[in-house]
């Protein structure tokens, strides 16, 4: 077997588990769904929370590229339209575009947007750590 591929597939391993994840909570009847506020709120935090850890789980396994970033963010959009799509097969469920267009895409937009932000502040730390590095060895 081949050691790159081993490496990308171990890569792309959350993004599979997290789909899973999703794929079976959305697979529950609707008599199994909460109705209160409270776990309504918490219902669709799932939302947000899941495509926002699958939109990440994805960028991982472009190794936070930045071109992998708002790909990330569009695969887990169109996850959520294939997950919508799957619950219209489930009793008592029915596919809801308004999940996706603000909760599912909210989620995952944000979660790379912020990581973005995250990952872009680290590298500016790690390159003015290089310059001091290299200041302090010129004085010495």
């Amino acid at each position: 077997m081949n050691i790159n591929f081993s490496k990308k597939a171990i890569r792309l391993l959350p993004a599979l588990l997290i789909m899973t994840a999703i794929f079976a909570f959305s697979a529950r009847p609707s008599d199994a769904i909460p109705l209160s506020l409270f776990e309504r709120i918490l219902y669709k935090g799932g939302h947000v929370t899941g495509y926002a850890m699958l939109a990440i789980a994805y960028w991982r396994a472009f190794e936070f590229k930045n071109k992998g970033q708002w790909f990330a963010w569009i695969l887990a959009v169109l996850y959520a339209v294939t997950d919508e799509f799957h619950q219209s097969f489930v009793p008592g469920r029915h596919p809801a575009l308004f999940d996706v267009v603000i909760y599912d895409n909210i989620g995952a937009f944000f979660a790379v947007w912020l990581a973005g932000i995250f990952i872009k502040q680290k590298q500016l730390d790690l390159q003015n750590l290089v310059v001091e590095k290299e200041t302090l060895a010129v004085n010495s």
